[in-house]
């Protein structure tokens, strides 16, 4: 018992295990003193957020798959553009009652349901964070090769199974190490890293963009590619490319209510959303398409990843002037990775950790918990080729669109923005959430149709034989699971109605417009008060 307690966080003394999963201070609503993002905030995330080395990718590999640059474009637009609404429907519970995700699931999936899907969430985080960490690895040994171009031949002596080398692990591990530090610190204390991104990335990905323009010399010889591919083949080949795009927004189509649980006013959450995510991933993708047909009329033949072309600079004895562009373009990118890395996925994993444990678990504790997953993980063998990489995509995409299929139909269908708040804190029988024993069977019922229609699909991606209907199925994975998961919840909502089912569409507060005074706890009134407080007393510990 000595060493558990030692291992606890620091938190209100004599609350209870149910009291601090119940309302914790990362679990109530945001006060207004921090709802402080307004519309530019938002459009500035996404311009933030779309700037990585895996947008490059996913773009780039559609060009391997044999699509014409133009065509590779067009399902970039299609891809975020269908996307982008999901987002915004996700979030909307989170701007109007400024409630994280953790707390949104709760309405669907039950007081003790949300549990697994914040695990699934969380565990996605983590491995996002491996992903990543692979990506900002090979960043590293591109610097470093162009600083000393003699570890290029550093000797192997792993095994062949380990899927990598002992050069990769070196730069792999030096990327993971270094964010380590970043974890440590708040976010607000590590602002100047993403202004530092926000300068570097953009600079980079142009000057990365111009120099391949110049080595194909012109851009006629990059816009004249013609596809490979033709007939139903092309066709298929855009379903699963612009798939991808949507596949590689899941996780932040599922968690949108945790950014916009921080907005000024709902209305900053939805038109900035709307627009910017479609635009800003559509022009960095832009780049990563020209950059990988460029690589055709540069080498005779297409590169899916910005980062082993880069290194292809390197190759041929070249000049201090290519090795300091090189080394500067990687080092950026090295700082890009991070940056993501840190907002996108330790964040989150802490955020939904915390929920899960928050006896034992801060988020800074839930950042080092996503490290350390993606360390063991081996990341790299997601990264060998274009075809795993969309393979492991549209495979994870899975679980969360049925997810999101259930949150969606229950906020804007079944009860029709109706929300309950004191019920998302309370273990009661009587409560909207509770449904049965806090779990919501409708819920996991849906969900798991929404994977099931998915599975033989899956097992076809694997390299076992499926009949093609299935794969066909499987490539639009995520529009089947979330699409199944809506239509099985609304039914079983209809054959078994909870309460709480509204006839009309109004968002608001139940609780407080039927006169519940007593809408928290003295705990929970408190920690709302003191939230503020705590977060600064956080801060000036880090």
């Amino acid at each position: 018992m000595g060493l558990l307690r030692r291992l606890e966080v620091a938190h209100e003394p004599g609350l209870t295990q149910a009291q601090l999963f119940l309302a914790n201070e990362d679990l109530l609503p945001v006060p207004p003193n921090k709802r402080t993002w307004a519309a530019w905030n938002f459009f500035a995330f996404w311009v933030a957020d779309s700037f990585n080395v895996n947008t490059w990718m996913i773009a780039s590999s559609m060009v391997q798959l044999g699509l014409s640059w133009w065509q590779s474009w067009i399902c970039v637009w299609v891809g975020y553009g269908l996307v982008a609404p999901f987002i915004v429907l996700n979030a909307r519970p989170g701007a109007i009652f400024h409630v994280t995700f953790p707390v949104v699931a709760r309405t669907s999936f039950g007081i003790y349901g949300s549990l697994w899907t914040t695990f699934n969430r969380a565990a996605m985080a983590c491995i996002w964070y491996g992903v990543q960490s692979a990506i900002g690895g090979s960043c590293m040994l591109v610097m470093l090769r162009a600083m000393w171009p003699s570890i290029n031949t550093l000797p192997n002596h792993l095994p062949a199974s380990s899927g990598t080398t002992t050069r990769d692990f070196l730069c792999f591990f030096l990327f993971w190490l270094i964010s380590l530090p970043a974890i440590w610190f708040p976010i607000h204390k590590i602002r100047h890293l993403f202004t530092l991104k926000a300068i570097l990335a953009p600079t980079a990905g142009i000057t990365f963009f111009i120099w391949c323009i110049v080595k194909a010399k012109g851009v006629g010889p990059i816009i004249h590619q013609p596809a490979t591919l033709h007939g139903s083949d092309l066709g298929w080949n855009m379903v699963v490319s612009l798939m991808s795009c949507i596949s590689n927004m899941a996780t932040l189509v599922t968690n949108a209510p945790d950014f916009a649980s921080r907005a000024k006013t709902p209305g900053a959450a939805l038109w900035p959303q709307l627009v910017s995510v479609p635009f800003t991933f559509s022009i960095v993708s832009f780049i990563g398409i020209i950059v990988s047909s460029s690589s055709v009329a540069i080498y005779g033949e297409a590169v899916w990843s910005p980062i082993d072309l880069l290194g292809m600079f390197l190759d041929d004895h070249p000049s201090h002037a290519t090795r300091f562009g090189v080394w500067f373009i990687s080092f950026s990118f090295i700082i890009a990775q991070l940056g993501t890395n840190i907002s996108a996925n330790s964040i989150s994993a802490g955020c939904d950790l915390t929920a899960l444990f928050p006896r034992f678990i801060n988020i800074r504790r839930g950042g080092y918990v996503a490290a350390i997953v993606g360390l063991c993980m081996l990341p790299w063998n997601l990264l060998k080729s274009s075809n795993s990489f969309t393979s492991y995509l549209s495979a994870y995409s899975v679980f969360l669109s049925s997810i999101a299929g259930v949150m969606i139909t229950e906020y804007y269908v079944i009860r029709k923005g109706h929300y309950r708040v004191q019920d998302l804190y309370k273990l009661e029988r009587t409560g909207w959430y509770y449904y049965t024993y806090g779990v919501n069977f409708r819920a996991y019922a849906a969900y798991i149709s929404g994977i099931l229609i998915n599975v033989v699909g899956f097992a076809g991606a694997t390299g076992r034989t499926v009949p093609l209907a299935a794969t066909r199925i499987y490539e639009m994975s995520w529009f089947t699971g979330l699409g199944v998961s809506a239509l099985i919840y609304y039914a079983l909502n209809r054959l078994f109605p909870v309460e709480g089912m509204a006839d009309k569409f109004e968002e608001c507060d139940v609780s407080a417009m039927i006169g519940e005074e007593d809408r928290w706890s003295s705990h929970e009134r408190a920690s709302v008060d003191d939230k503020q407080e705590k977060e600064d007393v956080y801060a000036a510990e880090a």
